[in-house]
Protein backbone atom coordinates (compact mmCIF):
# COMPACT_ATOMS: atom_id res chain seq x y z
CA UNK A 1 0.00 0.00 0.00
CA UNK A 2 2.78 2.43 0.91
CA UNK A 3 4.68 1.62 -2.27
CA UNK A 4 1.50 2.22 -4.28
CA UNK A 5 1.29 5.70 -2.71
CA UNK A 6 4.79 6.33 -4.06
CA UNK A 7 3.64 5.30 -7.54
CA UNK A 8 0.44 7.38 -7.36
CA UNK A 9 2.36 10.49 -6.26
CA UNK A 10 4.87 10.03 -9.08
CA UNK A 11 2.15 9.61 -11.71
CA UNK A 12 0.27 12.68 -10.46
CA UNK A 13 3.53 14.62 -10.36
CA UNK A 14 4.17 13.85 -14.04
CA UNK A 15 0.74 15.26 -14.91
CA UNK A 16 1.43 18.48 -13.01
CA UNK A 17 4.91 18.74 -14.51
CA UNK A 18 3.43 18.64 -18.03
CA UNK A 19 1.04 21.37 -16.93
CA UNK A 20 4.03 23.48 -15.81
CA UNK A 21 2.96 23.25 -12.15
CA UNK A 22 6.50 22.56 -11.00
CA UNK A 23 5.58 23.47 -7.43
CA UNK A 24 2.96 20.74 -7.12
CA UNK A 25 5.12 18.28 -9.05
CA UNK A 26 7.97 18.75 -6.57
CA UNK A 27 5.68 18.46 -3.54
CA UNK A 28 4.43 15.16 -4.94
CA UNK A 29 8.03 14.04 -5.51
CA UNK A 30 8.75 14.72 -1.84
CA UNK A 31 5.64 12.75 -0.88
CA UNK A 32 6.83 9.88 -3.08
CA UNK A 33 10.24 10.05 -1.37
CA UNK A 34 8.60 9.83 2.05
CA UNK A 35 6.57 6.81 0.91
CA UNK A 36 9.71 5.22 -0.57
CA UNK A 37 11.51 5.57 2.76
CA UNK A 38 8.54 4.36 4.79
CA UNK A 39 7.88 1.24 2.72
CA UNK A 40 11.46 0.06 3.18
CA UNK A 41 11.40 0.97 6.88
CA UNK A 42 8.09 -0.85 7.36
CA UNK A 43 9.32 -3.92 5.49
CA UNK A 44 12.43 -4.13 7.69
CA UNK A 45 10.40 -3.51 10.85
CA UNK A 46 7.77 -6.15 10.06
CA UNK A 47 10.00 -8.54 8.13
CA UNK A 48 7.50 -8.24 5.28
CA UNK A 49 9.78 -8.90 2.30
CA UNK A 50 8.43 -10.24 -0.99
CA UNK A 51 9.51 -10.43 -4.62
CA UNK A 52 6.34 -8.59 -5.64
CA UNK A 53 7.09 -5.75 -3.23
CA UNK A 54 10.64 -5.47 -4.55
CA UNK A 55 9.50 -5.29 -8.17
CA UNK A 56 6.67 -2.85 -7.40
CA UNK A 57 9.11 -0.61 -5.54
CA UNK A 58 11.37 -0.41 -8.60
CA UNK A 59 8.44 0.29 -10.93
CA UNK A 60 7.22 3.06 -8.62
CA UNK A 61 10.71 4.54 -8.36
CA UNK A 62 11.04 4.59 -12.15
CA UNK A 63 7.99 6.85 -12.38
CA UNK A 64 8.60 9.01 -9.30
CA UNK A 65 12.39 9.35 -9.55
CA UNK A 66 13.05 8.63 -13.23
CA UNK A 67 10.26 9.98 -15.40
CA UNK A 68 9.10 12.78 -13.09
CA UNK A 69 12.47 14.63 -12.80
CA UNK A 70 13.00 14.20 -16.55
CA UNK A 71 9.69 15.88 -17.33
CA UNK A 72 10.34 18.61 -14.75
CA UNK A 73 13.71 19.43 -16.30
CA UNK A 74 12.19 19.29 -19.78
CA UNK A 75 9.41 21.74 -18.92
CA UNK A 76 11.60 24.05 -16.82
CA UNK A 77 14.22 24.41 -19.54
CA UNK A 78 11.48 24.99 -22.12
CA UNK A 79 10.00 27.80 -20.00
CA UNK A 80 13.39 29.41 -19.35
CA UNK A 81 14.28 29.25 -23.05
CA UNK A 82 10.88 30.71 -24.03
CA UNK A 83 10.32 27.85 -26.44
CA UNK A 84 11.17 24.26 -27.22
CA UNK A 85 14.66 23.28 -28.38
CA UNK A 86 16.62 20.05 -28.71
CA UNK A 87 18.20 21.00 -25.37
CA UNK A 88 14.85 20.47 -23.64
CA UNK A 89 14.73 16.82 -24.69
CA UNK A 90 18.12 15.80 -23.29
CA UNK A 91 16.81 15.33 -19.70
CA UNK A 92 14.80 12.32 -20.90
CA UNK A 93 18.08 10.41 -20.70
CA UNK A 94 17.60 10.50 -16.91
CA UNK A 95 14.49 8.32 -17.25
CA UNK A 96 16.45 5.77 -19.30
CA UNK A 97 19.40 5.78 -16.89
CA UNK A 98 17.02 5.42 -13.93
CA UNK A 99 15.45 2.34 -15.50
CA UNK A 100 18.87 0.78 -16.05
CA UNK A 101 19.97 1.76 -12.52
CA UNK A 102 16.90 0.18 -10.91
CA UNK A 103 17.15 -2.99 -12.99
CA UNK A 104 20.82 -3.32 -12.04
CA UNK A 105 20.01 -2.78 -8.35
CA UNK A 106 17.44 -5.59 -8.39
CA UNK A 107 19.97 -8.18 -9.57
CA UNK A 108 23.15 -6.84 -7.92
CA UNK A 109 23.81 -8.68 -4.65
CA UNK A 110 26.59 -6.23 -3.74
CA UNK A 111 24.16 -3.40 -2.96
CA UNK A 112 22.72 -4.69 0.29
CA UNK A 113 24.05 -2.16 2.81
CA UNK A 114 25.00 0.61 0.38
CA UNK A 115 24.79 1.70 -3.24
CA UNK A 116 27.02 1.41 -6.28
CA UNK A 117 26.12 4.50 -8.27
CA UNK A 118 23.86 7.41 -7.42
CA UNK A 119 20.48 6.22 -6.09
CA UNK A 120 17.52 7.39 -8.17
CA UNK A 121 15.78 9.31 -5.32
CA UNK A 122 18.90 11.43 -4.73
CA UNK A 123 19.18 12.23 -8.45
CA UNK A 124 15.48 13.07 -8.63
CA UNK A 125 15.44 15.30 -5.56
CA UNK A 126 18.44 17.25 -6.80
CA UNK A 127 16.83 17.81 -10.22
CA UNK A 128 13.38 18.47 -8.74
CA UNK A 129 14.57 20.98 -6.15
CA UNK A 130 16.55 22.78 -8.84
CA UNK A 131 13.45 23.10 -11.03
CA UNK A 132 11.36 24.26 -8.07
CA UNK A 133 13.94 26.88 -7.07
CA UNK A 134 14.13 28.26 -10.61
CA UNK A 135 10.32 28.40 -10.81
CA UNK A 136 10.11 30.14 -7.42
CA UNK A 137 12.79 32.72 -8.28
CA UNK A 138 12.92 33.31 -12.08
CA UNK A 139 15.47 36.11 -11.57
CA UNK A 140 18.09 33.84 -9.98
CA UNK A 141 21.32 32.99 -11.79
CA UNK A 142 20.22 29.36 -12.16
CA UNK A 143 17.33 30.51 -14.36
CA UNK A 144 19.89 32.17 -16.65
CA UNK A 145 21.81 28.91 -16.81
CA UNK A 146 18.61 27.05 -17.69
CA UNK A 147 18.13 29.41 -20.64
CA UNK A 148 21.48 28.39 -22.13
CA UNK A 149 22.25 25.35 -24.29
CA UNK A 150 24.80 23.77 -21.92
CA UNK A 151 23.62 23.57 -18.30
CA UNK A 152 20.59 21.28 -18.58
CA UNK A 153 22.20 18.74 -20.97
CA UNK A 154 25.40 18.57 -18.91
CA UNK A 155 23.48 18.18 -15.65
CA UNK A 156 21.28 15.46 -17.16
CA UNK A 157 24.24 13.54 -18.54
CA UNK A 158 26.21 13.85 -15.29
CA UNK A 159 23.32 12.57 -13.17
CA UNK A 160 22.77 9.71 -15.63
CA UNK A 161 26.47 8.79 -15.61
CA UNK A 162 26.56 8.85 -11.81
CA UNK A 163 23.54 6.55 -11.60
CA UNK A 164 25.18 4.03 -13.92
CA UNK A 165 28.61 4.29 -12.30
CA UNK A 166 30.25 1.91 -9.83
CA UNK A 167 31.00 4.68 -7.33
CA UNK A 168 30.16 3.54 -3.76
CA UNK A 169 27.56 5.75 -2.08
CA UNK A 170 26.30 5.38 1.47
CA UNK A 171 22.69 4.56 2.22
CA UNK A 172 20.40 6.15 4.80
CA UNK A 173 18.87 2.74 5.58
CA UNK A 174 19.82 2.00 9.17
CA UNK A 175 20.86 -1.48 10.24
CA UNK A 176 22.30 -3.12 13.35
CA UNK A 177 25.30 -4.17 11.26
CA UNK A 178 26.31 -0.57 10.43
CA UNK A 179 29.92 0.23 11.26
CA UNK A 180 31.31 3.37 12.87
CA UNK A 181 32.57 4.74 9.52
CA UNK A 182 29.11 4.51 7.94
CA UNK A 183 27.50 6.09 10.99
CA UNK A 184 30.03 8.92 10.77
CA UNK A 185 29.18 9.53 7.12
CA UNK A 186 25.49 9.72 7.94
CA UNK A 187 26.10 12.04 10.86
CA UNK A 188 28.19 14.38 8.70
CA UNK A 189 25.45 14.43 6.07
CA UNK A 190 22.84 15.19 8.75
CA UNK A 191 24.91 18.23 9.84
CA UNK A 192 25.13 19.38 6.22
CA UNK A 193 21.34 19.17 5.85
CA UNK A 194 20.89 21.12 9.09
CA UNK A 195 23.40 23.76 7.95
CA UNK A 196 21.61 24.11 4.58
CA UNK A 197 18.27 24.60 6.34
CA UNK A 198 19.74 27.22 8.68
CA UNK A 199 21.34 29.13 5.78
CA UNK A 200 18.01 29.25 3.95
CA UNK A 201 16.19 30.41 7.08
CA UNK A 202 18.74 33.07 8.02
CA UNK A 203 19.13 34.39 4.47
CA UNK A 204 15.40 34.05 3.76
CA UNK A 205 15.99 31.89 0.72
CA UNK A 206 13.45 29.52 -0.78
CA UNK A 207 13.33 26.26 1.18
CA UNK A 208 13.94 24.17 -1.95
CA UNK A 209 17.51 25.50 -2.01
CA UNK A 210 18.18 23.52 1.19
CA UNK A 211 17.19 20.31 -0.63
CA UNK A 212 19.33 21.26 -3.62
CA UNK A 213 22.39 22.03 -1.47
CA UNK A 214 21.94 18.88 0.64
CA UNK A 215 21.89 16.45 -2.28
CA UNK A 216 24.63 18.32 -4.14
CA UNK A 217 26.77 17.84 -1.04
CA UNK A 218 25.70 14.18 -0.84
CA UNK A 219 27.13 13.59 -4.30
CA UNK A 220 30.31 15.57 -3.63
CA UNK A 221 30.90 13.79 -0.30
CA UNK A 222 30.58 10.37 -1.91
CA UNK A 223 32.92 11.35 -4.73
CA UNK A 224 35.49 12.47 -2.15
CA UNK A 225 35.03 9.27 -0.14
CA UNK A 226 35.49 7.22 -3.31
CA UNK A 227 38.63 9.15 -4.29
CA UNK A 228 40.12 8.74 -0.81
CA UNK A 229 38.81 5.16 -0.55
CA UNK A 230 37.19 5.90 2.79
Amino acid sequence: MITSVNLACGAAGVVFAFKARIDLAFILMLAASAADFLDGFSARLLGAYSDMGKELDSLADLISFGLLPSVMLYNSSKVCMFGESWVCWVPLVIAVASGLRLAKFNVDTRQVHGFLGLPTPASALLAGSLCYYVAADPSCFLAEWFAGPVFVPVLSLCLSALMLSEIPMFSMKFSKEDGSVLKGKRMAFAFIVLAAVLVCLICRLNWSLAVLLSFSCYILKNLVYAALKV
